[in-house]
């Protein structure tokens, strides 16, 4: 999924621009979200947490962008994107059902500096919390991780309905794999737990987000990304429970797709 190799520029330091793109492969994600890969010539590569925005323009000219987290980082030439259908939406249906290999769109970017880690610049822990498709930026930073072979401790928890809404399982478990330092995940299954679960189904807490991530003491850069409501929950316990708040960045996002 990732190109370690690319130097990039901090992202701060390049200015975004509007690509043309083709889709070059699709491929079901979850049962409600589509893995869409974009071939983008000129692309200059991203930083793993990064995002775009995709537009699209009908035969009459109307147009309509969204933005849309990034699954890869690296990469130059290539972006990879899980789109998680919203029913109401302009894009993200289009995305999911209707897009084709061959589609032309555009995308702009990378965008965001402030959500982005990257191998080598720390040995502070890193603590990712994830809900529903929340998860796609903080994949593309658990895969950069598990791609530079880096020793910094990771932990993902990631709270799904049930077991098949899980994005990227091949890839966080080949993380979690990974000799150097793999990466420790919990999913919380809030509607249907898999046979066999230790924990049944049910909502995230409090007592299960503290026992699932890094102490307040370790000092772990926390990443947290999801719906508006998941992500102001998950900062308020993150708060009572004693992690310092500029230790912890968040990226939320509302009903529009």
């Amino acid at each position: 999924m990732t190109d370690p190799t690319p130097t990039l520029a901090p992202a701060s330091r390049r200015r975004p621009a509007w690509y043309p793109a083709t889709i070059a492969a699709v491929a079901p994600e979850t049962p409600n979200a589509r893995r869409i890969v974009l071939d983008v010539p000129g692309w200059p590569g991203s930083a793993p947490g990064q995002h775009v925005d995709v537009r699209l323009t009908a035969e009459d000219g109307y147009q309509a962008s969204r933005s849309y987290s990034l699954a890869s980082s690296g990469g130059a030439g290539t972006v990879v994107l899980a789109v998680d259908r919203v029913e109401d939406g302009e894009v993200s249906p289009f995305l999911v059902d209707a897009a084709e290999v061959g589609d032309a769109v555009e995308v702009q970017g990378p965008l965001g500096g402030w959500f982005v880690w990257r191998p080598g610049e720390s040995t502070r822990p890193v603590q990712l919390i994830a809900g529903g498709s929340g998860i796609v930026p903080l994949a593309a930073i658990a895969t950069a991780h598990a791609d530079a072979a880096d020793f910094t401790p990771f932990r993902l928890l990631v709270s799904v309905r049930t077991p098949e809404d899980l994005f990227f399982r091949d890839e966080l478990e080949r993380a979690a794999a990974v000799p150097t330092a793999p990466l420790d995940v919990t999913v919380v299954h809030s509607r249907r737990a898999p046979d066999g679960a230790v924990a049944p189904a049910g909502r995230l807490t409090r007592d299960r987000l503290a026992e699932a991530v890094f102490p307040p003491e370790t000092g772990a850069l926390v990443y947290v990304c999801g719906s508006t409501p998941f992500v102001e929950q998950v900062l308020q316990w993150l708060d009572e429970l004693g992690h310092d708040t500029a230790d912890v960045r968040a990226e939320r996002f509302g009903g529009a797709g």
